[in-house]
């Protein structure tokens, strides 16, 4: 008896299990913690050395909050994205460097949270630190925040290089994320060194097949990317 009663309630159990499996068909609902959609991959599945730093999981970003999408700390990207990364990550290796990531696909729910932060003027927690020259009231003039992102497309990733001995980050000049002219490539008040790590990473970005941006060091965007103009809103998980 007993182990007729065992078989008959995993059966049960495995009857109650197929519907919620099912339901995870629906992938682009940002529901589900396992999949995601046809095309895309986490980073640490194409690059297990990867480190990854994602700001807008946690506080210490420019909203001072975990942002909108952000289920867990991972790093998604289209799977061309994903292996041009692989290259980088490759030849930063022979470098004696790997890869920092601070952000890499990121929802449109996490855009949509950016816009209304930046309609609220009373909310200025981490300005000190991220955009402390600027007005909150002038980011959207200024380009800083706007409605849709690059990185809702999923080639997008934000990064830095680590040293491989150290696990110091290069001096870049700037922190991820600061509002401000010195974060641009060619900014004038850098270091020589300071400018000659930022040149390494666009060294290796470019030579793998990312575009820089000009006014954000740490921004690359695959020059061939697979969904030009599609904005997807499923979740960081």
């Amino acid at each position: 008896m007993t182990c007729r009663y065992i078989l008959v309630m995993l059966f049960l159990a495995s009857l109650v299990t197929l519907p919620l499996h099912a339901g995870c068909a629906a992938r682009h609902s940002g529901v589900c913690g396992e999949d995601l959609p046809d095309g895309f991959v986490r980073v640490t599945d194409m690059v297990p050395d990867v480190l990854l730093d994602i700001r807008y999981y946690g506080t210490f970003n420019f909203v001072g909050d975990r942002v909108d999408g952000y289920i867990a700390p991972v790093a998604i990207l289209s799977r061309p994205a994903a292996a041009a990364l692989a290259r980088s990550a490759t030849a930063a290796r022979e470098k004696g460097f790997v890869l920092r990531i601070f952000d890499a696909y990121r929802p449109q729910t996490a855009v949509d949270h950016f816009v209304r932060w930046a309609k609220d003027a009373t909310d200025q927690k981490n300005k000190a630190f991220f955009y402390p020259n600027i007005d909150k009231s002038r980011l959207f003039e200024l380009n800083y925040i706007a409605a849709r992102s690059g990185h809702s497309r999923g080639s997008t990733v934000d990064l830095t290089l680590v040293n491989q001995v150290t696990g110091i980050e290069l001096d870049m000049g700037s922190p991820f994320d600061f509002f401000g002219e010195i974060s641009h490539h060619g900014a004038p008040h850098i270091t020589r060194e300071q400018t000659a790590n930022r040149n390494l990473l666009k060294s290796i970005m470019e030579h793998a097949g990312f575009l820089s941006y000009p006014e954000e060091w740490w921004h690359y965007t695959l020059a061939d990317e697979p969904y030009h103009d599609t904005y997807f809103t499923f979740f960081v998980q």
